[in-house]
């Protein structure tokens, strides 16, 4: 999604523009490409985090408009907090111009009975909170630069070296060479990018369930913090599809990605998360599995954009899982630096104060080569990658 939305950005900004991927465009097992994802402001606490989510809401809607596709769906977020949260939050939301309301403890299990709420849990009610179908989205951005004389689109071509000075190698020997090159590929970020610069990421695996709910769970919004833990969240049906269910007790820290196939202890562990938080959980109703991966910056916030060497080339290897509300956001910011613009401010440190990677001595080695092939950096993709300790930062949808 960062990918496209920067393609985008580069070419309404007046750049000529290559896309290159090594599956399709958009790419089948890119972490974005889903059937929808949960797009809402408010984050508990977190203001910062909250008014940059806001702004990117509002990106949402703007690019439907733009594309003519229909994707962006108005579906509403339930946060569910302890009832002395309440408040705070209602004036976290107002400052940042976002509509809310409480749903107080004793409202909230008959307002919504599929709900198991612990003592003195109540919630807050975002109704503008929006549910974006993501594959739809994908393909209506990439039908879009199909369109334009100055993007040109390489789906199927493997890089195998990235430059520092704006060269990329591609599998069947070709060179790309261009004024700035941006770096957005997911998970795939630590066999792209040098070992220094993913060192101390952390490679994330998360489990969800799909789930097939009775009828009274139509028109439920997404909702997020259950459990007294507050770290489980549901993702109803939305367009046709089935519920997403999923804990951040089912995400783990992994060396490298070995395959999408839940383990059935991660299965059995959501399915008794959510009987216990839900009042008609049936197990009978689980209709799948599937894990999914992404990177994060432990030490930060979660995400991470970086300047490799003099500049010429970005990289957003760390998503943090937080990034897809606020793609519209990181996307202008990628596109401004990698096209040499005043960066417009996303109201994140992660994005508006990059790392810098390949400073003076590293970068003094690359600048003794000559040719189109100065800088080129062998991609290396090691066989058993160290998860760096620390915290791990299990995000919830959106």
């Amino acid at each position: 999604m960062i990918g496209l939305l920067t393609a985008i950005e580069c070419v309404r900004n007046g750049a000529q523009v290559e896309l290159v991927d090594h599956d399709g465009i958009p790419g089948r097992l890119a972490i974005s490409n889903d059937r929808y994802r949960i797009v809402r402001a408010f984050h508990h606490g977190d203001p910062e985090l909250t008014a940059a989510a806001a702004r990117g809401r509002r990106d949402w809607a703007d690019l439907e408009r733009m594309l003519g596709t229909r994707f962006y769906l108005r579906t509403g977020v339930l946060t569910v907090m302890a009832e002395e949260a309440i408040p705070a939050s209602l004036r976290l939301l107002d400052d940042v111009g976002v509509p809310a309301r409480e749903v107080p403890a004793a409202a909230l299990p008959v307002r919504y009975p599929q709900l198991r709420p612990a003592a003195g849990q109540a919630a807050v009610l975002e109704p503008d909170a929006a549910a974006v179908l993501a594959s739809e989205a994908l393909a209506a951005l990439a039908s879009w630069l199909r369109e334009q004389p100055a993007a040109s689109l390489r789906p199927g071509s493997r890089v195998t070296a990235i430059g520092e000075s704006a060269t990329v190698r591609l599998d069947d020997g070709s060179i790309l060479a261009g004024d700035g090159v941006v770096v957005a590929a997911g998970p795939w970020s630590a066999g792209l990018l040098p070992a220094g610069l993913t060192a101390d990421l952390t490679l994330l695996r998360q489990t969800m369930l799909t789930y097939a709910p009775p009828p009274a769970w139509a028109g439920l919004p997404a909702i997020i913090g259950l459990g007294q833990d507050h770290g489980a969240w549901l993702m109803p049906p939305a367009a046709g599809t089935a519920a997403r269910l999923s804990a951040g007790s089912a995400c783990r820290a992994v060396p490298t990605m070995t395959g999408r196939v839940a383990p059935d202890s991660y299965r059995d562990h959501l399915i008794s998360r959510f009987t216990a938080v839900l009042a008609d959980l049936d197990p009978a109703r689980v209709t799948g599995a599937a894990d999914s991966y992404y990177l994060s910056d432990a030490a930060g916030r979660g995400p991470r954009l970086t300047a490799m060497g003099d500049g010429a080339t970005w990289a957003y290897p760390a998503c943090g899982g937080m990034s897809f509300k606020i793609a519209p956001l990181v996307a202008r910011a990628l596109a401004d630096r990698a096209m040499g613009r005043p960066p417009r401010p996303a109201g994140l440190d992660p994005i508006d104060r990059p790392w810098q990677f390949g400073e003076g001595r590293d970068h003094e080695a690359a600048r003794t080569r000559s040719g189109p092939e100065r800088d080129l950096l062998p991609v290396q993709v090691p066989a058993d990658r160290r998860v760096p300790r620390g915290p791990v930062r299990a995000e919830r949808p959106g």
